[in-house]
């Protein structure tokens, strides 16, 4: 008796590039800095595994995706109208944004662009005359340094070295603000979009003055930004070489944290034998354990933003 059922020929082409996948390097990803010019087919491979993305269904999910803004809005519900108002007009480009961050499923898609509204009106004050320009010495100043090559998954790596950091020189505000535009300007590269971000933090220098610096409002406020405010992929987040009053500090973030990030924050104190196996010590700059030379924060900025002024 035959077999019933279906199944797909998966192509030598289709199965080479999941075979690429498990053994990539930094060397396999385009750049970091400037729209992506076309997609490594392995990150294309990616997208369709993880992601569900194929032209079919990305054309698809667009034209649902704009169905639903409108059925939403017109349901009365005051975040859904403020969404339609933002992204009606805006092109395809910027909708998928949103899809690839919530894996093509059109309702999630449709509450994070709430979330993304939401988090604007919640709190203006990191949004106001909002420009490049506004942020660029804090990102001259290391808060936070974006590496300039991604890490072998991929993923943009955004490092913050706590040890210098002086709260009434440059405010928590102030550093959100910059994660803010950097956020913005590197999502609007596609491998980004599909492969995501990862957070390393460096708490060697971390004070009983930073500790007690930092109200809950504000560590809340980052929180909120890491989670459905941005159409991001938020990998990971590795704490290294945290003194032991660290423990306080996390324990008042926590209660903010959905159990998907608490699942993907790492602390690893001064045990780092799990951070090399995430990232090879030649790829990272010496203040975080690495081989390479500590980032210019000068040229990350000119990297970024060049002469550009534009409020986001």
């Amino acid at each position: 008796m035959a077999a019933t059922g279906s199944f797909r020929m998966v192509s030598e082409e289709e199965q080479a590039m999941r075979s690429k996948l498990e053994h990539l390097t930094v060397k396999d990803h385009g750049p970091v800095f400037g729209p992506c010019q076309k997609l490594p087919g392995h990150a294309v491979q990616k997208a369709k595994d993880e992601l569900t993305e194929t032209d079919e269904r990305r054309a698809s999910a667009l034209k649902e995706l704009r169905a639903a803004m409108k059925e939403r809005a017109a349901e009365g519900d005051d975040l859904a109208k403020l969404v339609l108002d933002q992204f009606g007009e805006k092109p395809d480009s910027l909708m998928l944004r949103f899809l690839r961050a919530r894996k093509f499923e059109v309702v999630r898609a449709h509450e994070l662009m709430k979330g993304y509204v939401r988090f604007r009106k919640e709190y203006p004050e990191l949004f106001e005359n909002l420009t490049p320009e506004a942020v660029r010495s804090t990102i001259e100043a290391g808060y936070p340094v974006v590496l300039p090559s991604r890490d072998k998954y991929g993923r943009v790596v955004l490092l913050f070295n706590i040890e210098n950091w002086d709260l009434e020189e440059i405010t928590f505000d102030e550093i959100l603000r910059a994660y803010c535009v950097i956020l913005e300007k590197l999502l609007e590269n596609e491998e980004t979009q599909i492969n995501g971000f990862v957070l390393i933090e460096n708490f060697k220098g971390f004070t009983m003055q930073h500790a007690s610096g930092i109200k809950p409002a504000e560590l809340k406020k980052m929180v909120d930004m890491l989670q459905d405010s941005f159409p991001a992929r938020f990998k990971a987040v590795h704490v290294t070489h945290q003194p032991w009053y660290f423990t306080t500090t996390y324990n008042v973030v926590k209660p903010f944290m959905k159990s998907k990030l608490l699942e993907r924050v790492f602390v690893h104190g001064d045990e780092l034998i799990n951070y090399f196996k995430e990232f090879d010590a030649d790829f990272l700059p010496e203040d975080f354990d690495g081989k390479a030379s500590v980032a210019d924060c000068q040229a990350i900025a000119t990297k970024l933003f060049g002469s550009e002024d534009t409020a986001l």
